[in-house]
């Protein structure tokens, strides 16, 4: 019969002790590591659109369009631009056709040019009117708005005929 002592039964609590504090540690660390990686996405700022970007869906330069540029940013810092949302938005809704190499989940952000402010703002907080007699550089457009309240204010100037979240942008929005 094996009897333990009770120096090996101490020795024993101590190790358990130091795994213990170990795995707490580590523990710690995977979620201090989560919730930075999860800050940095919120915190990604528009890259600068260069001179000779071109629109990944149309292929046109979009510098030439400051009113109307979106933007995708990529985890891996890499980015598309476009010369509008409504080409930004294909791209979105099938990207397996326009960059197979990436999907909706490398997205870092989405970026938009607000209509009144010019500002780029999150693309998925927008509100976006459709059908309205303001065009961009594709023709008729998703017009960005930051809020619903400008966004009717919009609608009703501009005759646009449908408010619509980023969530319920469809293929069929874009014809």
């Amino acid at each position: 019969m094996n009897v333990i002592t009770e120096a090996e039964l101490t020795k024993g609590k101590r190790t358990m002790k130091k795994c213990e504090k170990f795995f707490a540690c580590i523990v710690s660390l995977l979620f201090l590591v989560g919730l930075a990686s999860l800050t940095s996405a919120a915190d990604k700022k528009p890259v600068e659109i260069k001179k000779n970007d071109k629109c990944r869906v149309c292929g046109m330069l979009v510098s030439v369009y400051p009113g109307w540029q979106c933007e995708i940013v990529f985890h891996d810092g890499t980015y598309a631009a476009f010369d509008g949302p409504k080409d930004m938005f294909k791209y979105y809704l099938n990207m397996s056709k326009y960059n197979p190499s990436k999907k909706q989940s490398d997205i870092a952000a989405i970026f938009v040019t607000e209509y009144y402010s010019t500002s780029m703002i999150d693309a998925e907080k927008a509100f976006y009117v459709k059908g309205s007699d303001v065009t961009g550089p594709m023709g008729v457009e998703l017009v960005p708005i930051e809020s619903a309240e400008k966004a009717k204010v919009f609608m009703k100037d501009h005759k646009g005929r449908k408010i619509l979240k980023f969530s319920e942008i469809t293929a069929e929005d874009l014809k």
